[in-house]
């Protein structure tokens, strides 16, 4: 706390220079914030950095809010604002204007083009926020984006697009996910993560850190498995079959429990290895009969089960349990049973927001966790002073023997304070505590209002009328967050809000966040908190012996400060033990994290390269390495490649037949055999693709990689949980479980990767059907050596330079026009006789081409008139054609050969055919689909081009590309 003195003290002086420019800026116009906007980013520009520009920057915002929002930010507003740009947590009271202090470090880092994202608990407060402060931002010349679960690809992208985008916590977490799933670049929506600044900073990365956000796609159907596996759990004996623990939510089978099940399945042994996923459906169908309850854990929405959160009563739409647990309430509930898929792509809260260049949050009480903010985000927790001083009254705890006498009491002072006028909150831990305090208010004859997941769309109107005379409002500690209760001027004359908590939570912090909800600005208020032995925090901790010595109190308490500080000193120490437990998660968790981040940086390098023979070439080389290490034998200690095994295992495979022969490999090291290898299969590779378009093949290519990248990056994800989950068992035998999990971890890493080398070069190999040998290869390398050899009295380029000079394009070749211009020429250089000959040579080689032409055209047609099928077959066969798919290269390749060695009249034959074989390929070569298919001859992908050539990406119907769905584990 001293040390937030300094700092408080050192920004007050900033602020103090802050509300010194007031008068300077007060006498702008309107339209010269725009101006004042551009002058600041020019002067970024020029070599200043965002802290040179704080002051003018954050007193040019404080005139803007005052302007439109008839808000002038306080000193400690202002305070709380630099926090914030520094890169920690502001620790500001309830009823301070978190949401005005978010204006300035937004404005001022939007400056930099880079973005910035506010990032809230629930759309409710992201649209409130952005509509409020956004009228700021326009009038300064800012665009604002508001990003949501319901918007389209494009919206996304246009609202990260925006220099300040608000967005709730779980929207930002997803869209980070499906960028990286994307098959091209320009499909993703986010910018660079940049700047974030969180509002209700401890909700989301201490209460939440730990959730993880789940992508899932595939599916394994056995809906009859959870339906079978329910009517056994609902056909048991409760008493005699299982037994249960309800404070950890698990349910063992008895002996007789067991029995029945190998009755009811017949089954010889429940727990033989081939029924391990039988026992599972059966444990998750007894864990949804016996310990999940509805309206407490879940609810029904639409024929749908949507969770509640435990801690706020709130409705989690698009959240779901894992691991086959849904789908077994589901069953339970008789709602539609969905699919169970596989994880896709995963990322904590704790480690996403970790990818910022900046972080910064506020929050009315983070103070306790400062440790765990500053060692796991690198963040300070700063306490801001109140803008008045809080005069609200904290009363000691009542401690109570028994539930029953607790609540006779509560209800006591309720009526008291009731009969006064007084509002009162009423605060609970969990939403089964809630419901219990509802029964006994009902009983009791009070009026109230609730906040629960049945109505929590009500939330923050319920919330706004707590501070009206004799209201009475039930909740859980964390609802309603983001919403202030106003007092009117009865209920603050009475003694303002009065805050009853019905026990102890295991955080403080969250215990100071219901107490923070009175005294608001310097408004009047009490707090207490009603405690039982019975409760969970004191069944954990507290004795035997003192419980029992409690329960001679009757229906009497104690209120004693050394008792409220005994119990705090607990949840210290629990607060301990819990920030322990997700600080040895976490230390799973960056294993995976960097994993992460490396595949989706190759990935993002994969969607940006215009030509992908190096990645191919860096695949194969991998690929030859491990064939050549998987033919090797150990001969006296030392491995040796087995040349015979070696060869058969990639003749024909991933190398043209007869390609490579044992022989070429004497005296080759393994490395420079595996570099023979590659450079064999990038030719055998070559071969096949060449009558395929470039853009189509590169299309193909990054999809195939990307497909096996993110198909084993899948089966990563679930093997590193798998091992994590039984990698404990390690201390048994001494071993450190989490060195043994970042060895093992780092093991499967690598072999992963060189899964995804042979699974993208398999792949594509398999997309082009064509059998090629040697020869093939050699033929297409000596056609090139002909063609370069041969001898030609006039060339293309002859032809093509004399058309440039006489200035016709080649689609304009014809007899008129050639004429024409000759005519035209003769004109221009009849006083220039050495240019009119040239010119009369030209033409005299375009008169011979078109003499050719004319009689080769002529016989075409005369022949094509007279074409039959068998004629077409025939020639096709003479030109090693038939049946095969060709291009008018290959009927090119085919003349070179046939016209060795013949007279001018078979030459010319030649000709007339090859003019109808291109008429037939130039029909051929129209834009098609491009059928890639397996092995088996099943179609994995149609990739549709163009009548121009190009190919939509959209467009490509892709068997392989796996249907995602979002959910919040």
């Amino acid at each position: 706390m001293a040390r937030d003195k300094v700092i408080v003290r050192n920004h007050g002086k900033i602020a103090d220079k802050i509300i010194a420019m007031e008068e300077k800026f007060s006498n702008l116009k309107d339209e010269d914030f725009v101006n004042k906007t551009s002058e600041f980013k020019e002067r970024l520009k020029n070599g200043e950095s965002l802290d040179d520009l704080l002051i003018e920057t954050f007193a040019v915002v404080r005139e803007a809010a005052y302007r439109v929002l008839g808000l002038k930010a306080y000193r400690v507003q202002l305070i709380g604002a630099i926090i914030l740009h520094q890169g920690d947590i502001a620790e500001m009271k309830t009823g301070e204007g978190k949401t005005l202090t978010g204006l300035f470090p937004a404005y001022l880092n939007a400056l930099s083009g880079e973005g910035v994202h506010v990032v809230t608990v629930n759309e409710y407060l992201s649209q409130r926020d952005s509509e409020i402060n956004g009228k700021v931002y326009s009038l300064l010349g800012l665009t604002v984006g508001l990003n949501g679960r319901g918007l389209t690809k494009d919206e996304k992208r246009n609202a990260y697009s925006q220099d300040i985008t608000y967005t709730t916590n779980a929207e930002l977490g997803f869209d980070y996910l499906r960028d990286n799933m994307v098959y091209q670049f320009s499909q993703k929506v986010q910018r660079k993560l940049n700047y974030a600044i969180i509002d209700e900073a401890d909700s989301i990365l201490i209460d939440e850190a730990r959730t993880p956000l789940i992508i899932s796609g595939g599916s394994q159907n056995r809906v009859n498995l959870y339906k079978a596996a329910d009517t056994f759990a609902k056909s048991i004996s409760r008493e005699t079959d299982i037994e249960l623990d309800l404070e950890f939510k698990q349910v063992y089978l008895t002996e007789s429990g067991i029995e029945k099940a190998q009755s009811y399945f017949s089954l010889d042994n429940l727990f033989d290895v081939k029924n391990t996923e039988l026992f599972h459906l059966i444990m998750n169908a007894l864990k949804a009969n016996y310990t999940f309850k509805k309206e407490v854990e879940y609810t029904i929405q639409e024929n749908e089960i949507v969770l509640i959160d435990q801690f706020t009563g709130r409705v989690m739409p698009g959240r779901a349990y894992s691991d086959g647990l849904h789908q077994a309430i589901q069953a339970k509930e008789n709602v539609n049973v969905e699919e169970e898929t596989v994880t896709l792509a995963t990322i904590t809260y704790q480690n996403f927001y970790r990818l910022y260049n900046k972080l910064s949050g506020m929050t009315g009480t983070a103070k306790t966790e400062e440790e765990e903010f500053l060692k796991i985000y690198n963040t300070r927790v700063i306490c801001c002073p109140t803008n008045k001083p809080v005069i609200r009254k904290d009363e000691p705890d009542y401690t109570f023997g028994t539930k029953k006498a607790k609540f006779k009491k509560l209800l006591a002072d309720l009526k008291e304070l009731n009969d006064q006028g007084r509002p009162v909150l009423i605060g609970t831990t969990s939403v089964e505590s809630s419901e219990q305090v509802a029964r006994n208010l009902e009983k009791a004859g009070f009026k109230f209002e609730m906040i629960n997941a049945k109505n929590h769309h009500r939330e923050a109107e319920i919330v706004e009328k707590a501070g009206q005379p004799k209201a009475i409002t039930l909740a859980t500690n964390m609802a309603g967050r983001g919403t202030d209760i106003k007092l009117t001027e009865e209920t603050r004359t009475n003694g303002g809000l009065f805050v009853m908590g019905v026990e102890r939570n295991e955080a403080r912090r969250i215990d100071n966040q219901l107490r923070g909800r009175s005294g608001r600005q310097g408004d009047p208020g009490t707090s207490r908190f009603y405690i039982s032995m019975e409760d969970e925090l004191m069944v954990r901790f507290a004795s035997p012996k003192i419980r029992q010595m409690f329960l001679k109190l009757g229906d009497d308490h104690i209120k004693s400060k050394m008792f409220t500080r005994a119990i705090t000193n607990a949840q210290k120490k629990l607060e301990g033990l819990n920030f322990d437990q997700r600080k040895n998660v976490l230390d799973y968790d960056n294993i995976l994290s960097q994993q992460r981040e490396a595949m989706y940086a190759q990935r993002d390098s994969i969607l940006l390269q215009e030509d992908l023979k190096n990645v191919i070439a860096r695949f194969q080389y991998t690929v030859a390495f491990e064939t050549v290490e998987n033919n090797s034998e150990l001969v006296r200690g030392e491995k040796v490649i087995n040349n015979k095994s070696l060869i058969e295992s990639i003749n024909g495979k991933l190398v043209a037949t007869n390609a490579i022969v044992e022989k070429d490999f004497n005296s080759l090291e393994k490395n420079e055999v595996a570099r023979l290898i590659q450079q064999k299969m990038m030719e055998y590779y070559l071969e096949k693709t060449k009558d395929v378009p470039p853009n189509v093949i590169l299309e193909l290519e990054r999809r195939t990689i990307i497909q096996s990248f993110d198909k084993h990056w899948t089966k990563h994800i679930n093997l590193s949980q798998k091992l994590r989950s039984g990698i404990y068992l390690q201390q048994y035998a001494q071993n450190n479980p989490l060195h043994e999990y970042v060895e093992e971890s780092a093991r499967l890493f690598n072999k992963m990767k060189v899964l995804i080398a042979q699974d993208a070069i398999e792949g594509l190999n398999e997309s082009f059907v064509r059998s090629i040998d040697e020869n093939d290869i050699r033929m297409s390398n000596v056609n090139q050596e002909t063609n370069e050899k041969k001898v030609i009295d006039v060339t293309d380029k002859d032809i093509n330079d004399i058309l440039n000079e006489w200035k016709i394009m080649p689609n304009d070749f014809s007899r008129p026009s050639v004429e024409k211009r000759f005519n035209e020429l003769l004109v221009d250089f009849k006083n220039d006789p050495k240019m009119l000959e040239r010119t009369k040579f030209q033409f005299f080689i375009l008169e011979g081409l078109m003499k050719k032409l004319d009689e080769v055209f002529e016989q075409k047609n005369k022949k094509m008139m007279e074409l039959t099928q068998d004629d077409l077959d025939n020639i096709l066969k003479k030109f090693d054609l038939y049946q095969k798919k060709f291009t008018k290269e290959d009927i090119k390749a085919s003349v070179d050969k046939l016209t060795v060695d013949k007279n001018d009249e078979e030459k010319n034959r030649i000709m007339i055919e090859a003019q109808i074989l291109l008429a037939v390929a130039e029909k051929i070569q129209e834009p098609q689909d491009y059928v890639v298919k397996d092995k088996k001859g099943k179609v994995k992908k149609i990739i549709k081009v163009n009548k121009d050539g190009s190919v939509n990406p959209d467009e490509i119907h892709d068997t392989e590309q796996v249907q995602t769905k979002t959910k919040i584990g």
